[in-house]
C-alpha cells in the first residue's frame, strides 16, 4: 500500500494563522479556537497562494520562505552549544512590514512550526512571538529543552513580560497584535516557562533557525 500523500494546511483563523505542513501543527492552532477557518492543500504553492490570496506571489513566496535550509553548525567545534534545544527566529521586509517566525531543532535544524506573514509587524514582534510560540510549544508536549533566541530585546520582553514597540496600531497589524497580547497572557500564566538561552552569533554564525535574507 503506498503510504498517504503529504498535505499543507493554511489556518486563516486559529491561535496561530499560516501555512502548516503537518496536521498536527494544524489542529495545535484550531483545538478551542472559536470560528476557527482552515483547509488541506495538496502542494505547498496552493496553501501558500491560498494563504496570500494571490497565487502570482506564490512561487517568490516559496523561494524565500518555503525551502530554505538550515545552516550547519560543527557542534563538536563548539561543545557550549546546548544541541537537546530549539532555535527560533524572525523575518520582516520593512518596519513596519510582513512578518515571519519559525523554530527549529537545534541538532538536526528540522523546522518544527512556522508562522506568518503577519502585516505592518516589526522584527522584534516577530522574535517575541517566536520565542514565546517555542516556550508554549515544548510546553504543550511535556519537554524541558531551553529555546535559543539571537534577539535580545525578545528575551527581555519574556523576561519582563511586557512588550514596547513603536509600530502604531492599524487595522492591517490586529492580528500580530492579537497574538502579542495571547503570548503575554501566556507568559503570565507559565511563570515557570522552559529556559530562554542567548545564541551567540558573532561566535557561532547565524542561528539555525535563520532565514537566510541578510
Amino acid at each position: 500500500m503506498s503510504s498517504p500523500r503529504k498535505k499543507f494546511y493554511v489556518v486563516w483563523n486559529g491561535h496561530h494563522t499560516g501555512v502548516f505542513d503537518s496536521w498536527a501543527e494544524c489542529q495545535l492552532q484550531i483545538e478551542g479556537y472559536p470560528n476557527a477557518r482552515y483547509k488541506s492543500y495538496p502542494s505547498q504553492e496552493e496553501a501558500v497562494a491560498a494563504y496570500r490570496g494571490d497565487p502570482n506571489e506564490a512561487a517568490a513566496i516559496i523561494r524565500s520562505i518555503g525551502r530554505h535550509v538550515s545552516e550547519q553548525v560543527n557542534y563538536e567545534a563548539i561543545p557550549e552549544i546546548v544541541t537537546d534545544a530549539i532555535a527560533v527566529d524572525a523575518a520582516c521586509s520593512g518596519n513596519p512590514g510582513p512578518v515571519e517566525y519559525r523554530g527549529v531543532d537545534v541538532k538536526t535544524g528540522a523546522e518544527l512550526f512556522r508562522v506568518g506573514p503577519l502585516q505592518d509587524g516589526s522584527n522584534n514582534m516577530g522574535e517575541f512571538l517566536a520565542l514565546v510560540h517555542g516556550l508554549a510549544w515544548l510546553d504543550q508536549r511535556g519537554l524541558r529543552m531551553p529555546v535559543y533566541s539571537d534577539s535580545r530585546t525578545a528575551r527581555a520582553w519574556v523576561r519582563n513580560r511586557a512588550v514596547k514597540t513603536t509600530i502604531a496600531p492599524t487595522p492591517a497589524n490586529e492580528k500580530i497584535r492579537e497574538l502579542i497580547s495571547r503570548a503575554l497572557t501566556w507568559l503570565r500564566n507559565h511563570p515557570d516557562h522552559n529556559q530562554v538561552l542567548t545564541w551567540d552569533t558573532p561566535a557561532w554564525g547565524e542561528i539555525p533557525a535563520d532565514f537566510g535574507r541578510k
